[in-house]
């Protein structure tokens, strides 16, 4: 199939949304991928994107880039993560959006938004990494979820994924506890309880700042627990825009003490609403972590500045490649300063002060350059 899918964008015929998605499922089910695997997909989903995505066609003719010009998916224009905020980009309708994932939101009360026409590949992209990273030679696990159902949070990216985990690799006593009215400590301490006294391993997966909830409440408690061999923990998102800061060496020592799970099996997850794929490290032992994402997503290293990539070693922005979003763009300019290292990219925080302000420079050049089109 994917012969005659390369003939079709280089020219000898338009490809369908379908057979893009049919092409994708087969990629992520390949155990790895060469480089110029990666590139001929990437290549086909920036022509595919050129075509149908109004603002950003215009965004890289600016730029001078066409799918003619552009060869590797390196030189495929990056978007800036706050662009999803200013324009509709993708390349259907968005009344055809099956769902619709909207950033958090922000001092302005503008909110990005990620459109999905179907959630096929998201779906298998996730449950096809996650089973690899996360659940590791378990199929099945007893979960807890400190984070809203998908019912109270439609719009949220994380709500789904977790969704996801507890449908397709929990088992049926897995549980919700968070409720409308917060985090339910009743039920988490007798689900911990349980969970110690059944020798049963036990998952707990949840917003990061929702795992500071449970320390403080725990604390109040003078409770710890030694939950059995084989339980893990993930955590997500940070503690951005969060009451309470604490430094990720602190985070994974209370979280180790107050569980008895040790840092190598506390997983973090690095994602966002504007990705269709997620990074995850192989535990935190150490920190910061190295973060790695499956074949079918790459990420580049670069200046704030002047878009050139950095060398190894040397910290830049993240841009990140993922053949997962085939509908919007697949390749984001992030606000999230990292360095390239052996096996993946070290996670060092928030842009700021000049990296920011290049960041900020890159979003106004991008909606300068589609605005007029996309109203």
């Amino acid at each position: 199939m994917w012969i005659g899918m390369r003939d079709k964008w280089k020219g000898v015929g338009k490809v369908t949304q379908q057979e893009i998605i049919e092409s994708l499922l087969q990629f992520i089910n390949q155990e790895t991928s060469t480089e110029e695997e990666f590139n001929e997909h990437a290549l086909m989903l920036f022509a595919y994107q050129y075509e149908n995505n109004l603002p950003y066609r215009t965004y890289c003719m600016q730029k001078g880039k066409t799918a003619r010009t552009v060869k590797t998916w390196r030189d495929i224009p990056a978007v800036p993560i706050n662009a999803f905020k200013e324009l509709t980009l993708s390349c259907v309708s968005p009344e055809q959006a099956e769902r619709v994932f909207m950033t958090s939101g922000t001092t302005r009360g503008v909110r990005g938004k990620h459109y999905h026409p179907t959630l096929s590949v998201y779906d298998h992209s996730m449950i096809v990494n996650f089973r690899k990273r996360f659940m590791k030679e378990r199929d099945k696990i007893k979960m807890g979820i400190l984070f809203p159902t998908e019912e109270h949070m439609p719009n949220s990216s994380l709500a789904h994924y977790l969704a996801l985990a507890v449908n397709v690799f929990g088992t049926e006593d897995s549980h919700y506890l968070v409720d409308r009215d917060g985090l339910n400590m009743d039920r988490l301490l007798a689900e911990l309880e349980q969970a110690e006294q059944s020798g049963e391993p036990y998952a707990l997966l949840g917003a990061s700042f929702s795992f500071v909830h449970v320390f403080e409440e725990l604390a109040k408690r003078g409770k710890t627990f030694r939950l059995p061999e084989g339980s893990r923990i993930l955590d997500t998102g940070g503690f951005k825009n969060q009451s309470r800061e604490m430094d990720l060496d602190e985070f994974y020592d209370t979280l180790s003490a107050y569980l008895g799970v040790p840092r190598r099996e506390c997983i973090n997850m690095y994602g966002m609403t504007e990705l269709s794929t997620q990074f995850y490290d192989d535990g935190n032992e150490t920190v910061p972590s190295v973060k790695s994402g499956p074949h079918w997503i790459r990420t580049r290293v670069i200046h704030p500045l002047t878009g050139e990539e950095m060398p190894k070693g040397k910290r830049g922005v993240l841009v990140h490649c993922d053949l997962g979003n085939f509908n919007s763009v697949t390749t984001i300019l992030t606000e999230d300063m990292g360095v390239e290292t052996d096996g993946g990219f070290l996670l060092l925080g928030r842009v700021q002060g000049a990296e920011a302000k290049g960041c900020s420079m890159a979003v106004e050049e991008f909606i300068r350059a589609a605005k007029g089109t996309s109203e």
